[in-house]
C-alpha cells in the first residue's frame, strides 16, 4: 500500500499549524520537510497537531528534529495530539525529552 499524506496548512501571521493527515515516512517525509521550511522564515510558533496522524517513521523523525533546531533559534514548536503509538516511539526514541508534547 502506498503511503498518503495529506497536510493542512493554517498560518496566521507568525504562528503555523500543520496537520499531517496519514503517514510519514521515507515516502512522504520529504513532502513534510518542505510543508515545514517553505513557511519557516519568520515563524515564532510552529505547532503541529498529530491527531489525524497515523504513523511517524525515523525520516519524519528526522524532520521534526530539523524543525526543532530552526525553532530553537526563533521561537516555539509543540506538538499536540499525539495518539498512543506515536507517543511510544517519541518515548522509545527520546524524542519526547527534546520536543514540547502537549
Amino acid at each position: 500500500m502506498a503511503s498518503t499524506l495529506t497536510i493542512n496548512k493554517d498560518l496566521d501571521g507568525t504562528r503555523l499549524v500543520l496537520t499531517p493527515e496519514g503517514r510519514i515516512d521515507t515516502t512522504t517525509a520529504a513532502q513534510f520537510e518542505e510543508s515545514i521550511t517553505s513557511c519557516a522564515d519568520g515563524l515564532k510558533e510552529l505547532i503541529f497537531d498529530f491527531s489525524k496522524l497515523d504513523y511517524i517513521s525515523s525520516a519524519g523523525l528526522r524532520v521534526l528534529l530539523m524543525a526543532q533546531k530552526t525553532m530553537n533559534k526563533q521561537g516555539s514548536l509543540v506538538i499536540r495530539n499525539v495518539n498512543d503509538e506515536i507517543a511510544e516511539i517519541f518515548e522509545v526514541t527520546g524524542f519526547s525529552d527534546i520536543l514540547t508534547i502537549e
